[in-house]
């Protein structure tokens, strides 16, 4: 299956069998109670939430809600926010991670921590899902968050983590394009080398299940027409789910281009944890932090390492 529309995602995550619950990590802050709310209204998630109890409360009662009616819990005696919510994790009362008012390195400094395990072996990277009129599907772009200059070994850690959360998301074979600025191998381009190295491989089985190409310009990914006139023979032309870039510039100027002149509608999930992580920024529209809980839901739903 693939996912045409984030319409099919909530689908997906309301239909699962449990509802997962994310921990929010420094819940004191309207924006994380309201996603929060939202998520739970929606039937996509319920929210543990970690932080000032008093402040928490206050602020449900100032959106009509009763305290009561939802997990409050203050950090635990020697933790932080960040440690008592990875600690829900650990001790299955919750399944993934929701940043709240909160630092990043904070919120990731437990999951990283050995002795919690979190960690899977590989790097942790951003997945950036966006909708937007002339695509007709959900498209992931990875790494434009997360791993800044990523080496060949990042690289591949990237695109495994893109590829296993596709298929969580119930992608049968995930199409993905390591993304260069020509289709060409060019060994003054490094990315260009990168990219074929990790074409082999995904022809050798080592991320399962899937189809991988590069090196391959933007214009051919996206486009059968342009890459029939190109001469370009991949029958995914058009149709990939996932564009791997370069570095996090590319993929930051890629996805914000799509958001200001595409009308593109975004979702973001953390991968390469044992759980998904919502790390939305503090400027996220209510929407992206909504459709991100959606996602991580049912990535999480899956179990193992994601």
């Amino acid at each position: 299956m693939e996912l045409h529309g984030y319409d099919t995602l909530l689908e997906r995550a309301r239909a699962l069998p449990r509802k997962g619950v994310v921990a929010v990590a420094g819940a004191a802050d309207m924006h994380s109670v309201e996603a929060a709310l939202r998520a739970s209204d929606g039937g996509v998630a319920e929210p543990h939430l970690v932080g000032d109890v008093q402040k928490i409360s206050e602020l449900l009662r100032s959106l009509d809600r009763n305290p009561a009616d939802f997990r409050i819990s203050a950090a635990a005696p020697g933790l932080d926010e960040a440690e008592t919510a990875v600690e829900l994790i650990k001790c299955g009362e919750a399944d993934f991670l929701m940043k709240g008012m909160v630092e990043s390195s904070e919120l990731l400094r437990p999951v990283v921590k050995k002795e919690n395990g979190l960690r899977t072996g590989r790097c942790m990277s951003h997945l950036s899902f966006n909708s937007f009129p002339g695509y007709h599907k959900l498209i992931c772009c990875t790494d434009g968050g997360m791993v800044t200059h990523p080496d060949f070994e990042r690289k591949r850690d990237i695109l495994f983590n893109a590829i296993d959360a596709f298929r969580r998301l119930g992608y049968e074979e995930p199409k993905a394009a390591c993304i260069c600025c020509k289709e060409t191998l060019d060994e003054k381009l490094p990315e260009t080398v990168d990219a074929r190295r990790l074409r082999e491989l995904a022809e050798r089985g080592e991320f399962g299940r899937c189809a991988v190409e590069g090196p391959i310009s933007y214009d051919i990914a996206m486009s059968a027409e342009i890459a029939a006139y190109k001469g370009f023979k991949n029958p995914n032309c058009g149709n990939f789910d996932i564009l791997l870039v370069p570095d996090i510039n590319s993929g930051n100027f890629l996805g914000k281009s799509w958001i200001l002149h595409c009308g593109a509608t975004n979702a973001g999930v953390i991968a390469g944890a044992r759980i998904p992580i919502v790390m939305t920024s503090r400027g996220s529209s209510p929407e992206e932090k909504f459709l991100s809980l959606a996602l991580a839901a049912v990535i999480a739903a899956e179990g193992g390492k994601c």
